[in-house]
């Protein structure tokens, strides 16, 4: 199953926001006419200004909420290792897991025999799970048994600022193909929703025009076009 990602909740007007936050810090105006003053034309030249010069706090002050729904266990681990973000997740304590739902990579997806195999061992320990739970045994001891690609939900806050470190981090080719997926797909929100703030946004290789990991993969991606098109995988 493909993780679905919604933009559930953002900063009205975040391009203008985080502009006329970085320019309360030279002006005597106040916030309120600052931003009432905003266009996207002048919102657009300070904002590459900042993101040029490296001056990144302004973009703290637009912030992005996401439902998550489909994503394995194996991925939100690694989510939450971004620790300027704020992370509800649904609870394998208190929630009882019903049927088997686990994500299958697509390497074992693409071999017959593993991936039936898969599903098999699966199905077997939800059952051993399911069998225990009917016998008392606590869900938050249970769960032990379940796999570690289990499928999970949560809802997701960061700032534009930690997005684009996200985005640098896991659009890389390098990212593990699950979280690579999901970064893509709120780029691609995020986008819609504040299109100068993340009109540079993206691995090394696309913002900066070279690779900064210390083992390249070899096959830089061409532009954000490109990125964004590719299909998961």
């Amino acid at each position: 199953m493909a993780c679905r990602v919604l933009l559930i909740a953002s900063t009205p007007s975040p391009d203008a926001v985080v502009a006329a936050a970085a320019r309360i810090c030279y002006s005597d105006a106040s916030a309120a006419d600052l931003l009432e003053a905003e266009s996207p034309e002048k919102s657009g030249k300070l904002l590459h200004h900042l993101w040029k010069s490296g001056h990144y706090s302004p973009f703290e002050h637009a912030s992005f909420t996401f439902a998550m729904d489909g994503l394995s266990r194996v991925a939100s681990h690694q989510l939450v290792r971004h620790r300027i973000a704020s992370f509800s997740q649904q609870s394998q304590r208190y929630v009882e897991m019903g049927d088997p739902d686990v994500i299958l990579p697509p390497s074992v997806a693409s071999n017959p025999d593993f991936s039936e195999r898969f599903r098999t061992m699966a199905e077997e320990a939800h059952r051993f799970y399911a069998e225990m739970v009917e016998a008392g045994i606590p869900r938050e001891d249970a769960r032990f048994i379940l796999p570690h690609g289990w499928s999970t939900r949560l809802v997701m806050t960061m700032n534009a600022r930690e997005l684009h470190h996200f985005f640098t981090l896991r659009l890389c080719r390098r990212a593990q193909w699950e979280i690579r997926d999901l970064a893509r797909k709120m780029l691609r929100l995020v986008r819609r929703a504040a299109p100068l703030l993340f009109e540079k946004a993206g691995p090394s290789c696309v913002i900066f025009g070279e690779c900064r990991e210390m083992n390249p993969c070899g096959k830089p991606y061409a532009s954000l076009e490109a990125l964004l098109d590719e299909e998961n995988y």
